[in-house]
């Protein structure tokens, strides 16, 4: 079953902030249904719903999961909380999709696929990116061989943002710092493509509050391949990204994550195919198409990324974490 033809389910949202306003608008341009909201602030969530027209509020999010008219809830929370909503969610019997970072460890992002496995539920990443149009595309061509063998993958993700020691960026109990924010897009780029890493270095700099502001990582993949990331949250960079093969290499445009243009280039740098996104929005829908299918197919997991990825990709980057000091109040803690 594709996504489109996927029967609607009800769509709760669980914690209405910016990134939650994105989701909604995408979704609804999808004709999905979202049915309630849940906030620990009930008047931010009435003020969410009266703008979306949704039918039902709620005033903490232990409400929203107990909700029956519910069937999936959207996480979109600061990182550290991601782990016990998702674990409320799937405990209350809702399928959830998760924003990113999946979880603030490996550790978590581990206990919830397992509580959903028991479940037999959707517990899945919302990496939006990987369900894009263009990044099916991409994939296309390199699995036709256009590229010959894929040799390095590079890719940014690098914004002006914050400095505010206060703010939830540079908050380390919070889960501060670009590698979790910004950092996550590239990596998981870089699997996408690549695979597994099999060797990682990385160097950063931390900020006032320890958490970090840059990061550059290079990973060694199974092939020999090698993939280099940049994260900062400090100064905007140019957001593009490049999968350079034998045979040609493919140039992704500003902003490399969103829906975007890319252009096919050979060795002599002859333009073999020019790629222009032309989609409704901003591009959240596709994610939540995939995951309905999932859901309706019975299959339970993405195919485009699978949750044993994703609890792989927070080992990635646990070990990045290691390897430029950043540990968190609540590691402490354990």
């Amino acid at each position: 079953m594709t996504a489109s033809a996927s029967p609607s389910l009800r769509w709760g949202i669980l914690g209405p902030g910016g990134i939650a306003h994105a989701f909604t608008r995408d979704i609804r341009l999808a004709g999905r249904e979202v049915v309630a909201v849940g906030s620990r602030d009930r008047d931010k969530a009435a003020a969410f719903a009266e703008q979306y027209a949704i039918p039902r509020v709620h005033g903490s999010y232990e409400e929203l999961v107990a909700d029956p008219e519910v069937d999936i809830v959207y996480i979109a929370t600061p990182h550290p909380f991601h782990h016990a909503q998702a674990l409320l969610a799937l405990n209350a019997g809702k399928h959830v999709l998760v924003e990113k970072p999946f979880t603030l460890t490996a550790a978590e992002a581990a206990e919830v696929r397992d509580v959903a496995a028991e479940r037999g539920l959707l517990a899945m990443e919302a990496m939006w990116t990987r369900y894009l149009p263009h990044m099916a595309r991409i994939r296309e061509i390199i699995a036709a061989g256009t590229l010959g063998e894929v040799r390095a993958v590079m890719a940014d993700h690098t914004q002006l943002l914050p400095s505010d020691p206060t703010h939830r960026l540079n908050a380390l109990e919070l889960g501060g710092g670009a590698l979790l924010d910004l950092g996550v897009y590239p990596v998981s780029f870089a699997w996408d493509i690549l695979g597994e890493p099999i060797s990682i270095a990385a160097s950063g700099r931390l900020g006032e509050t320890g958490a970090d502001t840059e990061v550059a990582t290079i990973m060694v993949h199974p092939s020999g391949a090698v993939s280099t990331s940049l994260s900062a949250s400090r100064a905007s960079g140019p957001n593009v990204a490049h999968i350079i093969g034998t045979e040609g290499r493919i140039d992704i445009d500003r902003v490399w994550y969103n829906a975007t243009s890319f252009r096919v280039i050979g060795p002599d740098g002859t333009v073999i195919e020019e790629y222009r996104s032309e989609i409704s929005g901003r591009g959240m829908q596709f994610q939540a198409l995939a995951a309905e299918a999932y859901i309706a197919d019975g299959t339970l997991d993405s195919a485009l990324l699978p949750i044993d990825e994703t609890v792989a990709i927070m080992e990635t980057l646990d070990e990045i974490r290691g390897l430029i000091g950043v540990r968190y109040p609540s590691e402490e803690e354990d």
